[in-house]
């Protein structure tokens, strides 16, 4: 059995494997006892199919959290899906809005993001990141109820942790390069490293 998941794993999942994953859960990528302070959370909008298939967050091929991640440098190399567990000890960690796994983020309902906004506000107030960053401006517009909210530093706080919001690096948002995606993480990593004063 294990060798036929591996060779499934090799070749791609097939359409039938990744309906199969659909609405299965992804655990989050946290901080164990002994990993340093989180000093950002980045949450994604909800486990696509490849991801929910694979365990791995933002694992479909073409997505661009990965390279943005080491890009900007908050990795000191470019990490594989496979590799998210190397995250905690970097003081990095993921989840995700909405834990259901769709194809498309457009399956989600506004109460799934209304509750997602609601569990990221519980899970800021027990592990306390220095910053959340919800990585899809229209899921946050939804999840904490701010319609005119943009890329960036966000006003509102949860605690002490801080908000920002980064474009979705899915292969699927045309309105972002791979550049424009960078550079946009690359803020952020300014801010959670101390190297920007407000």
């Amino acid at each position: 059995m294990a060798d036929a998941v591996a060779t499934a794993r090799r070749r791609g999942p097939t359409r039938a494997e990744l309906e199969a994953a659909r609405d299965r859960l992804l655990p989050d990528v946290l901080p164990g006892p002994g990993d340093p302070p989180l000093r950002v959370l980045f949450s994604g909008i909800n486990p696509g199919l490849v991801s929910a298939y694979t365990g791995h967050h933002f694992a479909r091929p073409g997505n661009r959290f990965w390279p943005a991640l080491h890009a900007s440098g908050f990795t000191p190399r470019l990490l594989a899906p496979a590799e998210q567990d190397l995250l905690p000890a970097l003081g990095l960690g993921i989840t995700n809005v909405a834990p259901r796994a769709t194809a498309r983020a457009d399956e989600l309902s506004d109460d799934e993001l209304r509750a997602g906004g609601e569990r990221l506000r519980a899970l800021a107030a027990e592990l306390a990141p220095a910053w959340l960053a919800v990585v899809g401006v229209v899921a946050y517009r939804t999840a904490f109820g701010e319609p005119k909210a943009v890329v960036g530093k966000q006003e509102r706080t949860l605690g002490a942790t801080r908000l920002w919001v980064l474009p979705n690096p899915s292969g699927l948002n045309a309105h972002y390069t791979p550049t424009t995606i960078a550079a946009a993480f690359a803020d952020l990593h300014a801010y959670a490293s101390g190297d920007h004063c407000d």
